[in-house]
């Protein structure tokens, strides 16, 4: 793959990030993406502060069994209720990237900055990576809607998110949102990304801490298999399950943001991605569902991207 500003800014061999997925994005992921090329993401969206230290030390024993020394980071919703426990926890652990989501960048910048940390926010627009580069990030994901879990409320797809985003911006920019193939990647390097966040296609690994009934639904997803709800609250991409049509149901009734609020609010990410309930659970997946045909290895799974990414660059 071409080498890029990402590749000397977080020390990796392929300018690939695997997202930071709640429920998903575990140390086993994490550990196994660093260990093959890209940066490991752990995702704190699921984990207390407890969890996310118990994560960060098994990945970095892991490493240190094996003797290996890879980057990883750690991915963070700003608009957690406990973020600032998360945040001290990522700096007692002395975690050098991080990936921030959901929130104002602005607000712990400070701290990201004061203690070194490599720090990149994922946004949904080019007025909001403008926010994210005024605040000092060293670079942003510009993440399509066509993306699983929360996305922005503008629904801009990241063909036409990623270029504009680019043109703006004086630090390097990651595509993400639908990405699932090597040919894709190649794509967005085209478009002016320095680099990739898949999520998707990393969810459905064996090192994917996800249920395998969910990874299995992944599988099976055809093109048209999800849809983006809960608009009026925060919106979501999701696998169109019983859940999904009893939201979607609602909303085309005028259901207001406290029934939805409601609907959402039990625990219904863990049911779907951690425990498997197919039909109850919050089914977060992208439009590259439709892509993916098979649970591999993280190993298989970049291998793969990396001889279609090569292949995509010898076809044009």
């Amino acid at each position: 793959m071409k080498q890029t500003r990402i590749n000397s800014l977080f020390g990796i061999k392929h300018a690939i990030v695997q997202a930071g997925m709640v429920w998903t994005s575990g140390w086993k992921l994490a550990a196994a993406a660093s260990e093959n090329g890209c940066l490991g993401l752990i995702g704190a969206g699921s984990m207390k502060p407890d969890l996310l230290s118990e994560h960060i030390s098994k990945l970095r024993n892991y490493f240190l069994e094996k003797k290996l020394n890879f980057p990883f980071g750690v991915n963070i919703p700003l608009i957690r209720g406990d973020i600032s426990e998360l945040i001290k926890t990522i700096l007692k652990e002395e975690v050098k990237i991080v990936f921030s989501s959901a929130g104002n960048p602005k607000a712990f910048a400070n701290v990201f900055k004061e203690n070194n940390i490599t720090w990149v926010h994922v946004v949904a627009s080019v007025k909001h990576a403008l926010k994210a580069q005024d605040a000092g990030c060293d670079a942003v994901v510009a993440e399509g809607f066509e993306a699983g879990g929360h996305n922005g409320i503008d629904e801009i797809t990241t063909l036409c998110l990623v270029p504009q985003v680019a043109d703006a911006l004086e630090i390097p920019v990651i595509a993400a949102g639908g990405i699932a193939t090597g040919a894709q990647i190649a794509a967005c390097m085209a478009i002016g990304a320095e680099g990739v966040q898949i999520g998707t296609r990393f969810a459905a690994t064996v090192e994917a801490s996800g249920n395998d009934a969910f990874k299995n639904k992944i599988v099976e997803a055809k093109d048209n298999d999800t849809i983006l709800i809960m608009k009026k609250l925060n919106p979501v991409r999701l696998f169109k399950n019983k859940f999904a049509e009893e939201v979607i149901n609602a909303e085309r009734s005028g259901a207001g943001e406290e029934l939805l609020k409601e609907m959402l609010g039990r625990k219904r990410e863990m049911k779907g991605i951690f425990e498997g309930d197919l039909d109850e659970g919050e089914l977060e997946m992208g439009q590259s569902s439709g892509l993916i045909k098979s649970i591999k290895s993280v190993k298989e799974t970049i291998a793969d991207l990396i001889v279609e990414y090569n292949s995509a660059v010898i076809r044009l």
